[in-house]
């Protein structure tokens, strides 16, 4: 069996999803060593499947739910400024619905909407004529009174890959298409036994603590211990979505509220697309095995054609989405009322803890990443590196510049390679930020940048993400990098594969970067 290393790491966590590449992002900044498996690629369970919002959650406040509320609004501005290359404000439009919510409670909600969690630069709730306002253009003209408020939005996959960027920079391993597979307390240390797809003999890691943040497998990586179980318990709540060509010209999205008390969202989407989401139904299966049904399309068409003066149809569709989301099971009768909030089990049998995390949504990722450290911190060593709190201070990788300074991020781009179309720029700007510079590097012309795919997609760009974002397949890039899959035809898709199958390579465990702007 081959040593990953001689050392002992302080922490080694399972699972690279949003909890767990932010708790590695968190711990490597704070000096401590770290080592994270991720079976597959990042992002590729729960966290690339998400309605791509950094939000309060305004419905959460009828369960009551207002420590969550508040945590989680208090985190919108905080992200936004960490990383405003992927994540933006929105303003969403809210029509009351006769017979549904009254609307002196939506006023009320939105009032505390505003209000709980110290808003600063996002603006406040507002109300709207919609027989008049052009913001009520699309929707059916029953809609007389509605109201706008402010959330964000976010790309979530290179959320978390930016925070495994972040981590391998401050000298975490990140192991992907890394699958644990035993795990035994000895000798001090927990010894992780990981199997991967490159490597014919297993490998083992050795470390003083395990963070069990696999989403919904938490279970199954107990299982591969001596604990066994958790007391706490998993609920699996599929939520799917659809994406349509683009429905209307302006930049709002709408928030829709249904007959069955669930709400869906209709968000503008990589410029030509409208976002159509999310389901909330309990799932029992294999949670890689998720995929939308044709009750949830047909849910969604109906509750979206409901508002729209234009109905939505199946036809529409050009591109669908499912994923399993691993809340904590606090008894909710339905899916829609299970918690969002997250749960901590430490297991400390044999003095070598074991947290695992139940839980959670990606808007508060880092605080909980923060408080899983304070559980931990009486089983690690000094931390030699920042303080607790330096990730709400420290852009992500590409993020170092203001939020209103992206436009001249894309100018920028546009001066030091003035080949770049408007619209390639703003992708590249707004995909990696002031990285960008690291992946054009010294080319002078388009063509330097070696094989073109379509839809800007060059060599130099596939290769920055093999050396530096741990990118080995083509739904690494076309759907967790990128979302230019839903650009690419199905021949320059297969040029791709062809590509990686004849240059490709799997990237180590903590890639390195070139310049920047």
């Amino acid at each position: 069996m081959d040593q990953i290393s001689d050392q002992v790491y302080d922490i080694a966590i399972i699972g690279g999803g949003i909890n767990g590449c932010g708790i590695a992002r968190d711990a490597a900044g704070r000096g401590l060593k770290v080592v994270l498996c991720e079976m597959d690629d990042l992002a590729s369970g729960t966290s690339s499947w998400s309605t791509k919002l950094i939000h309060g959650g305004l419905r959460y406040l009828e369960y009551y739910e207002f420590r969550l509320v508040r945590e989680a609004l208090m985190e919108r501005e905080v992200l936004w400024r960490i990383a405003p290359h992927i994540i933006h404000p929105l303003r969403l439009v809210l029509p009351h619905h006769a017979g549904l919510r009254p609307a002196w409670l939506l006023r009320l909600g939105l009032f505390l909407y505003d209000h709980l969690g110290g808003r600063k630069r996002l603006p406040p709730t507002r109300t709207i004529d919609l027989a008049k306002d052009p913001l009520g253009k699309p929707l059916a003209a029953g809609f007389k009174r509605g109201f706008e408020y402010s959330d964000c939005t976010v790309d979530d996959a290179r959320l978390v890959i930016l925070n495994a960027r972040d981590a391998a920079d401050h000298g975490a391993q990140i192991l992907t298409r890394a699958r644990a597979v035993r795990i035994n307390r000895g000798n001090g240390a927990w010894d992780i036994t990981v199997e991967d797809h490159v490597t014919p003999n297993p490998r083992s890691i050795r470390a003083r603590t395990i963070v069990n943040a696999a989403g919904p497998w938490v279970n199954d990586v107990l299982s591969l211990s001596s604990i066994g179980g958790a007391k706490a318990r998993v609920r699996l709540v599929q939520g799917s979505h659809i994406v349509v060509p683009k429905l209307y010209d302006h930049d709002r999205a709408y928030m829709f509220q249904n007959a069955d008390g669930r709400i869906i969202f209709v968000i503008p989407y990589q410029q030509d697309f409208t976002l159509i989401g999310t389901t909330d139904r309990d799932y029992d299966g294999d949670p890689a095995a998720v995929s939308i049904t044709q009750d949830e399309i047909s849910y969604l068409c109906a509750s979206a054609s409901d508002y729209l003066a234009k109905p939505i149809t199946p036809k529409q569709i050009v591109w669908s989405y499912a994923g399993v989301r691993p809340l904590y099971d606090d008894g909710a009768s339905e899916a829609k009322a299970a918690t969002r909030d997250y749960v901590f089990e430490l297991d400390v049998d044999g003095g070598l803890p074991m947290l695992s995390i139940f839980g959670g949504k990606i808007t508060t990722y880092r605080r909980l990443a923060e408080e899983a450290l304070e559980r931990l911190a009486p089983y690690l060593p000094q931390s030699t590196g920042r303080h607790p709190g330096w990730t709400a201070e420290q852009p992500l990788p590409g993020g170092d510049f203001d939020t209103a300074v992206l436009p001249a991020v894309i100018n920028d781009l546009r001066a030091n390679w003035p080949f770049l179309t408007p619209s390639h720029a703003s992708r590249l700007a707004t995909a990696y930020g002031t990285r960008a510079g690291a992946l054009l590097d010294q080319a002078k012309t388009f063509t330097d940048l070696g094989q073109h795919f379509g839809a800007t997609l060059t060599e130099a760009e596939i290769r920055f993400l093999i050396a530096t974002e741990w990118a080995v397949t083509p739904d690494d890039i076309l759907w967790r990098r990128s979302k230019l899959g839903l650009r690419l035809s199905a021949l320059e898709r297969k040029s791709l594969e062809n590509w990686l199958a004849t240059h490709g390579s799997r990237p180590s465990s903590s890639p390195k970067i070139g310049k920047t702007l």
